[in-house]
């Protein structure tokens, strides 16, 4: 291509080629700079949390099962009752009643301040949820469980007008 040049033409072409090979250099000296050419750096130290830290013993800490607590609030005690309620739902007796009744009063609830809804429909059918319920002052523990429900629910909800926590007929706890 330059050959078709004249003579200071051809001189032109050259002269413009240097700039570029310069400013290729240029560029490849950078680009070749900025890539690492010492050691790799040195990964952050890992932090451990209580809940994974080995205990002084070597062995690791379980989380602390939890306890009534007889003079906190139904929002303190909601973790017990979400504990019993799992516990009954992981055995045969997940669809009785009677069942979480009776777990949550040898968990130190008041059986006298339950409630628990039919186990059976109006026809003889296993229920498809069963509720039941702690009234905890102004408040109330309520679980659910069953086919229709899935995985076990918990919550705390205030007390109804009436002063009951569940709506609807409810079985005698005469047991």
């Amino acid at each position: 291509m330059a050959r078709d040049l004249p003579p200071r033409a051809r001189s032109d072409v050259r002269s413009m080629r240097a700039p570029r090979v310069i400013a290729v250099i240029a560029l490849v000296g950078a680009l070749t700079a900025c890539s690492p050419d010492g050691p790799e750096p040195t990964p952050a130290p890992t932090i451990t949390t209580a809940e994974s830290a080995p205990s002084p013993s070597g062995t690791p800490t379980a989380p602390a099962a939890p306890t009534l607590v007889p003079d906190g609030t139904a929002e303190d005690n909601l973790p017990l009752f979400s504990s019993v309620t799992a516990a009954v739902w992981a055995t045969d007796a997940r669809v009785t009643g009677r069942a979480y009744v009776d777990a949550l009063t040898a968990a130190g609830f008041d059986k006298a301040a339950m409630q628990v809804t039919q186990d059976t429909s109006t026809v003889g059918n296993p229920a498809e949820s069963i509720q039941f319920s702690v009234r905890w002052n102004d408040q109330c523990l309520i679980g659910q469980v069953g086919p229709a429900t899935g995985d076990p629910v918990t919550v705390v909800v205030p007390v109804l007008a009436e002063g009951n926590c569940l709506v609807g007929q409810t079985r005698p706890i005469d047991w």
